[in-house]
């Protein structure tokens, strides 16, 4: 019986510096969405030249307090931009648009290549960042020279309309990075994964394949999203009050399914939430979704209509605090809900979430709403490919080599196994990390280096300025509590004269508990100041830390915050 190859990670590797570069190669390295379910951006150089597929997001998790928004490293191109012939972008998502101003702000100039809506989309959001791009829209089956790069772009079915895979040609050979999709055979809008051009390109040749590994672990097929009208059919016609439904604010299908839902009710609809109206407007725009006339409501005269002859579609179905949804949960909107009234959740759990999503659900029954989701209804499908559709489309391409992307460790893992059982050899599987160095040389690529890629965070109006440190401070501040230290020293007489007065905030304990600790941080001060005269402030305070610090721990058995600070006179 045959042994089962071992597919596994490279747990060893290291950051590594890449070699120069050789004339005729093609370099291929991601600066996000490896490991990560997004902020997805990858690079392609040749010949000097550099192109950028996708430039997006991560959402902060609660390990990183404070943080709006995680962007890709783009520390490792900031020197190059003159070089960027383009971004291509595969589809509207933030996971994929969402760090392009930032780029921009870098250097405007940059050309951007996405179909109709995925611009629209980009350029909404580029012009609240007061910036005007550059811009080249192309659909399936255009194909554009970008400097030593020639890009075809194919059909894919995703969560979102005008989707679409790329070929990178070059004289060094072929990559095919899918982009999201799905293989729904009944799409909405008919417009299905192209897998007659994936076919093609198989044929030309695919040297490496770069694939959404985001369900692989799934077996099976997506339903389709047909199947989804029925059921909002049904629940919103059986509900007797204010219906609010809750997606991303791009899921443009599911808006439309939700407003012929309503429509068939006899209810009006109401858009909430400042991205699903920009979102669902420029859609309305462009041709992609159909709102019946006199049928939407301004948020402003929601009120004046009755509560079974509305429909709300809003954001929040992932528990964003600030979101819509939550603040209705929470009484924190104008809009309040009642006993009675009925909430869709219609959206997968993204990794993560799972706390923030059940809380909702819990804030909402417990003030006596009807909640359906995914896990009680058939209100929301995937927009990426299970098992059985990753391996069709193995099975189509035959690439030489294949590089899992967008998804977590496992998620790379079983898309891997994947591709084997379809024929890619072991050594032909690239399980890459961010900043993982691939190399393409007549054909064949090989991982030689690997880059030093980190969280690059936006904390308000701040990019990249707050650390790892700082996070792990605003965490201790969130579970620990504040304890503050503060001593009045004169150095010549190597006395206190006054303190040290201890402050707390977020413990249990109260000051009068610290009172014990204060002799013994005013000896170590006298003592330090007596032993070794020429201590800075600095390591003054470092004595009071430890001291206080020592004893916290072994006393209350507490991690708090410590601020000491020492006042010279």
């Amino acid at each position: 019986m045959t042994e089962t190859p071992t597919i596994a990670f490279d747990v060893d590797r290291r950051v590594s510096a890449p070699p120069q570069l050789a004339n005729g190669t093609l370099r291929v390295y991601p600066l996000g969405g490896v490991g990560e379910v997004g902020r997805n951006m990858t690079v392609y150089e040749l010949d000097g030249k550099l192109l950028i597929v996708d430039c997006g997001v991560l959402f902060p998790e609660e390990e990183q307090p404070g943080v709006d928004l995680i962007l890709p490293d783009m520390s490792h191109i900031e020197d190059r931009l003159d070089d960027v012939v383009a971004v291509v972008i595969t589809h509207g998502h933030e996971d994929h648009i969402g760090a392009v101003p930032y780029l921009l702000r870098l250097k405007q100039d940059i050309p951007l290549v996405a179909s109709q809506l995925t611009l629209a989309l980009v350029e909404a959001k580029l012009q609240e960042h007061r910036i005007k791009p550059f811009t080249l829209q192309v659909r399936e089956g255009d194909v554009e020279q970008l400097g030593p790069f020639e890009v075809e772009f194919a059909a894919v079915n995703h969560s979102i309309p005008d989707s679409m895979a790329v070929l990178v040609r070059t004289k060094a050979g072929n990559v095919f990075q899918t982009g999201d999709f799905k293989m729904d055979p009944l799409p909405l809008d008919g417009r299905v994964t192209d897998l007659r051009a994936f076919g093609r390109w198989g044929e030309e040749g695919v040297d490496l394949m770069v694939p959404d590994s985001t369900n692989a672990e799934v077996p099976g097929h997506t339903p389709t999203e047909r199947n989804i009208q029925p059921v909002l059919d049904d629940a919103i016609a059986k509900a007797e009050q204010r219906v609010i439904v809750a997606s991303f604010a791009s899921h443009v299908h599911r808006v439309q399914q939700v407003v012929n839902a309503a429509a068939k009710a006899g209810r009006k609809i109401c858009l909430v939430g400042r991205s699903m109206v920009r979102n669902m407007t420029i859609a309305s725009k462009l041709g992609y979704l159909d709102i019946p006339e006199g049928m939407l409501v301004d948020f402003k005269n929601v009120d004046k209509i009755p509560d079974h002859q509305i429909v709300l579609m809003c954001t929040g179905s992932q528990g964003e605090p600030m979101a819509a949804l939550s603040r209705m949960a929470s009484g924190d909107h104008k809009i309040s809900l009642d006993s009675g009234d009925t909430v869709i959740l219609a959206s997968s759990l993204i990794p993560g979430n799972e706390t923030s999503v059940f809380r909702l659900m819990n804030a909402l029954q417990y003030r006596g709403i009807n909640v359906i989701h995914k896990g009680n209804a058939n209100v929301h499908v995937s927009g990426h490919a299970y098992a059985g559709e990753l391996l069709t489309v193995y099975n189509v391409v035959q690439p030489r080599h294949v590089m899992p992307v967008h998804g977590e460790p496992k998620h790379q893992l079983a898309n891997a196994k994947l591709a084997h059982a379809t024929g890619v050899p072991v050594e032909n599987l690239l399980l890459a990390n961010n900043g993982t160095v691939v190399d393409i040389t007549e054909g064949v690529p090989s991982i030689v280096g690997q880059l030093d890629v980190n969280y690059v965070y936006v904390d308000g109006s701040h990019v990249g300025m707050v650390t790892e440190d700082d996070l792990k401070d605003r965490m201790v501040l969130s579970k620990e509590g504040f304890v503050s230290v503060i001593t009045v020293v004169d150095r010549k007489t190597q006395r206190i004269i006054q303190g040290p007065d201890i402050v707390v905030r977020g413990v249990a304990e109260t000051a009068k508990t610290f009172e014990v600790i204060k002799p013994k941080i005013a000896s170590a001060l006298e003592e330090a100041m007596r032993d070794k005269p020429d201590h800075t402030q600095h390591q003054l305070q470092q004595v009071v830390r430890r001291v206080i610090g020592s004893w916290v721990g072994r006393k209350l058995r507490r991690r708090p915050m410590i601020v000491p600070v020492v006042v010279e006179v």
